[in-house]
């Protein structure tokens, strides 16, 4: 896969390169929310401006994929996907993050983690995509889910949330002809 300038478009989104100006006081609001990073690892981290340029630096001469996920009407700023791609297996990893709060639950980010799948299985040889969450995620596992990924993997009482141990569930999926 060549890097170049991104952009797709769903039903409902645009997904494009997370360039520089994204980083705002907005992003940097939903990584440092509790309520929106609650089933992430990131909620142990307080994030700023310097190290979300170095998250944003990290992507630079690789193959993985940082994106911005824009609203389709009215063009906001609702969220990110990654991809962590191994192109010697064919495999990519994709985790999300809808940021924007008032449109949790609204098909947005389904749209965006659909139109992400189908573009790694119809243009970059990609076989399987892959992607976890934590048993308590219900929005992830539905999106997983509704995107025709299949359970793959358990680790049983991996992370504690709120006190408890809680399983990390993986999802995956196979390109299919």
């Amino acid at each position: 896969m060549t890097k170049s300038k991104f952009i797709l478009q769903g039903e409902k989104i645009i997904l494009r390169d997370f360039v520089r100006s994204d980083i705002s006081d907005t992003y940097i609001g939903w990584l440092n929310s509790s309520d929106i990073m609650q089933f992430s690892n990131q909620r142990f981290s307080k994030h700023s401006l310097e190290n979300s340029l170095q998250y944003l630096a990290s992507f630079d001469n690789t193959n993985n994929l940082f994106l911005s996920i824009f609203k389709l009407s009215g063009n906001s700023f609702i969220g990110t996907i990654t991809v962590y791609l191994s192109n010697h297996h064919g495999t990519a990893d994709i985790g999300i993050l809808i940021g924007d709060k008032s449109v949790w639950g609204l098909g947005y980010g389904q749209d965006a983690f659909n139109l992400l799948i189908k573009w790694l299985f119809e243009c970059n040889n990609i076989r399987k995509v892959t992607a976890g969450t934590l048993a308590c995620n219900y929005g992830m596992l539905k999106i997983m889910e509704r995107s025709g990924m299949h359970h793959e993997a358990t680790r049983k009482n991996q992370e504690i949330i709120n006190g408890k141990a809680v399983d990390i569930i993986y999802y995956a999926k196979f390109y299919t002809t």
